[in-house]
């Protein structure tokens, strides 16, 4: 059996790309995907507790897992080489398309799996050092991360309310009245009113 992995993130992602590269592959190949598995998921995620987990404990000797890369298969490298010793130890084939490898259960494919999970890490270590030694820096120059400590979103619920509570005002609709309408605090329609110089028209 042949099996077409892909992982993402976030629901934001697409899958499209992965599915592309893969098939793609398997074409200039003459290889077909028996199975595809499609998981929306963060690779720091437990394998055991991710449908990858259940896939694996079903594959038999000489099935082929098929990714775009081995980062799909976990973000660390503790998970990828634990995933890829299981695969070794039931003789399971993973083959990468952008990393060109073809992980087996001989010694030279051990070698490159934690050769390649190494430098993973180490490269994901050295981009979180550089950035945190780049806020410590931006600290230390004085400058202020984020939102300044009490300041309010200019936006609130009411916001592109104002022409609507404009009107209720001038029909003289009391500020509980205006709150029930728009299902919001009376004190939120009196500081909104108040922010925003909601004029009453004079009569």
């Amino acid at each position: 059996m042949i099996y077409g992995y892909i992982r993402v993130s976030s629901d934001r992602q697409t899958v499209e790309n992965q599915r592309f590269e893969i098939n793609n592959f398997c074409e200039k190949n003459q290889m077909v995907i028996d199975r595809w598995l499609e998981e929306t998921i963060t690779g720091t995620k437990n394998v055991e507790n991710r449908a990858l987990g259940k896939l694996l404990n079903k594959m038999k000797k000489d099935d082929i897992l098929i990714c775009t890369e081995l980062s799909r298969l976990g973000r660390n490298l503790l998970m990828i080489m634990g995933i890829l010793n299981q695969c070794m130890s039931k003789e399971v084939k993973v083959w990468t398309i952008k990393d060109n490898y073809r992980l087996g259960n001989d010694i030279n494919s051990k070698v490159l799996a934690f050769a390649f999970g190494l430098s993973a890490e180490i490269e994901r270590n050295l981009i979180s050092q550089r950035t945190k030694e780049a806020l410590a820096r931006k600290r230390a120059e004085g400058v202020i991360l984020g939102r300044p400590k009490g300041r309010k979103s200019s936006k609130t619920k009411l916001t592109g309310q104002e022409r609507k509570i404009k009107e209720l005002l001038n029909n003289k609709v009391s500020y509980s009245a205006i709150s029930r309408i728009l299902k919001v605090h009376r004190l939120t329609i009196t500081n909104f009113v108040k922010t925003n110089k909601l004029e009453v028209l004079k009569q």
